[in-house]
C-alpha cells in the first residue's frame, strides 16, 4: 500500500525482516544468546549520485596532509530537488555515501596515516561493518538538482545517502583527534630527524 507526499510515493505500512545478530548481545540491560537476538534489516535507498574525477581509488589522496581539492557533482534524483530548497545558504555540507564497491569488513585496519592498527571506526576505512562513508564539501554552486562542490573523496558513481549542512558549535580547542595526533607527531619527529 502507497501514499503520496507531494511527488514522491511512500509506504505506509512497512514489514519488518530479522536477522540474527550474533552470539550474544545486551538487549533490556540483559545478555541475550543468539537464538533470542534478532535485529531489524533496513534498506537506504540512493537520493542521487556523484560526479567525481576519481575512477579508481588509488586516485583518491590519502595519509596525513592529503588535500581534499577535487570539484565533483553531487547529482541528486528529480524527485528530491526540492529538499535543495535554500541550501545556497551554507557553505560546506556533510555528505553520507555508501563505500558500494568495498566487500566485507575488517575491525582492526591498518590507515595510511600510520603503521600501527587501529580500530575500524576510530578511521576512514572503507572496510567497515556498515559501508558508509562521510565526507565534508564546500558548496561552490547549484544547478537545479545537482551541486557543484569542492572536496570529493569518493568514486565516480558513488551513491548518495544523505545531504546535510555543515554546522558545528565544538571550538577547533576542544577537539581531539586522536591517535592521528600521535601519528602526526611521529611523522614530524621522522621528517625532522628527532628520533
Amino acid at each position: 500500500m502507497e501514499e503520496v507526499v507531494g511527488s514522491i510515493p511512500t509506504r505506509s505500512t512497512i514489514q519488518p525482516q530479522y536477522l540474527s545478530a550474533g552470539k550474544s548481545i545486551v538487549h533490556d540491560s540483559r545478555l541475550v544468546s543468539e537464538a533470542e537476538a534478532t535485529v531489524p534489516i533496513f534498506t537506504l535507498q540512493p537520493i542521487g549520485y556523484v560526479s567525481s574525477p576519481f575512477k579508481d581509488t588509488a586516485a583518491i589522496p590519502k595519509g596525513l596532509g592529503a588535500q581534499h581539492d577535487a570539484e565533483g557533482v553531487l547529482n541528486l534524483l528529480s524527485e528530491y530537488e526540492a529538499g535543495l530548497t535554500d541550501i545556497e545558504g551554507y557553505s560546506h555540507l556533510i555528505v553520507l555515501w555508501t563505500f558500494d564497491r568495498s566487500d566485507g569488513f575488517d575491525l582492526l585496519v591498518t590507515p595510511p596515516t600510520d603503521n600501527l592498527s587501529h580500530g575500524v571506526f576510530t578511521t576512514r576505512s572503507p572496510r567497515r561493518p556498515n559501508p558508509i562513508g562521510m565526507t565534508v564539501v564546500e558548496l561552490l554552486r547549484r544547478d537545479q538538482a545537482s551541486l557543484f562542490v569542492r572536496g570529493v573523496d569518493m568514486l565516480d558513481g558513488t551513491p548518495l545517502l544523505d545531504i546535510k549542512p555543515y554546522l558545528s558549535s565544538i571550538s577547533p580547542e576542544k577537539l581531539r583527534r586522536g591517535w592521528l595526533s600521535e601519528a602526526e607527531a611521529r611523522k614530524k619527529s621522522l621528517s625532522s630527524g628527532t628520533i
